[in-house]
């Protein structure tokens, strides 16, 4: 007996010896980010620059795979059933990440069971834009024309249940005003779709609506941010405007299967931190209306609950459901 006891504490300890050398080893070939929205999203902006600095901080190439479908829904499901190998991750958003768990009654995944946080990214503020076929400029004239009007207007987001509606809602609720919500499935027809005439106006990323609006085809009104982004320090707040207790604010984090080995999870944690530190990519990052962040995966973790804290009670009051 003693030595089929000996027999077995020698393999597992040869066990965890291989596991401990594949995290130090990580990784051995290119690692796939899956990204839930469409090429030229946010998103998908981000990972593509963080990709060219993080490919030689780890040694092997990073591979944007673009997963759009169900407002980030399908992506973020694909990667909480991949395989905890440490070469998947995901780059989203906070509605697939956080509030989706509220919006919906079941979701294909839980993120808080399904994935495990490896870091915030960036931050980004929103922009109040509309069109100019509306014919206002200003914040006070926009909400007025929505309470004198109600029912007449509408407007555009990324999505149910992503932030450029929540936030939209939050603000609606705050003015007593109303409009009709058209979700679409990425801030660049969002943005094409005020253009064009088909929707009023939109709280969209400045990346998709700051170029059309200094070109004069959308009029920018205010940024959603508690506080005045330094990268647009010519744009009020909505509180600054008058609507107070506005907060909604798109972030990006990267994800990882649940079963990823902690040692890789803190390994691509910290790569990403460097990267974003990078001067030269905080310069890319600021010229796409980013604010770079890098946060370690306990500090993730605990701004995914705040959020959910946050917007919870927002979502439940509003009566908001997949197809609102």
């Amino acid at each position: 007996m003693s030595g089929i006891r000996i027999g077995i504490g020698f393999f597992a300890a040869l066990a965890l010896i291989g596991v401990h050398a594949t995290a130090q080893d990580w990784p051995q070939r290119p690692v796939r980010i899956v990204v839930p929205f469409a090429a030229g999203s946010s998103p998908d902006i981000l990972a593509r620059i963080v990709n060219e600095k993080l490919a030689g901080r780890i040694g092997q190439p990073l591979i944007v795979d673009n997963k759009p479908g169900a407002g980030g829904n399908s992506g973020t499901d694909l990667v909480a059933k991949s395989p905890g190998d440490g070469y998947t991750f995901l780059l989203s958003v906070n509605a697939p990440l956080v509030y989706n768990t509220v919006l919906y009654k079941s979701l294909p995944y839980d993120p808080f069971r399904d994935l495990v946080p490896v870091s915030l990214a960036a931050t980004t503020p929103n922009v109040c834009v509309v069109s100019p076929q509306m014919g206002v400029d200003s914040v006070k004239g926009w909400l007025a024309a929505m309470q004198r009007n109600p029912g007449k207007y509408n407007f555009a987001s990324t999505g149910n249940g992503s932030i450029s509606h929540l936030g939209v809602e939050l603000i609606k609720l705050k003015t007593k005003s109303f409009a009709v919500h058209i979700p679409y499935a990425s801030s660049g027809q969002a943005t094409t779709a005020i253009i064009q005439g088909d929707v009023h106006y939109a709280c969209l990323p400045p990346v998709a609506v700051m170029p059309q609006a200094k070109a004069g085809r959308l009029m920018a009104l205010a940024v959603t941010s508690a506080e005045r982004s330094a990268l647009l320090p010519e744009l009020p707040t909505l509180r600054e405007s008058g609507v107070p207790d506005i907060q909604a604010v798109p972030w990006f984090a990267y994800m990882a299967p649940k079963a990823t080995p902690h040692d890789v999870v803190q390994r691509m944690s910290s790569e990403i931190a460097a990267v974003l530190k990078d001067p030269d990519t905080k310069r890319r990052l600021q010229t796409a209306y980013f604010d770079a962040v890098g946060s370690t995966p306990q500090e993730l973790a605990a701004f995914m609950n705040e959020e959910l804290r946050r917007w919870k009670p927002v979502i439940e009051r509003a009566g908001l459901k997949p197809d609102n």
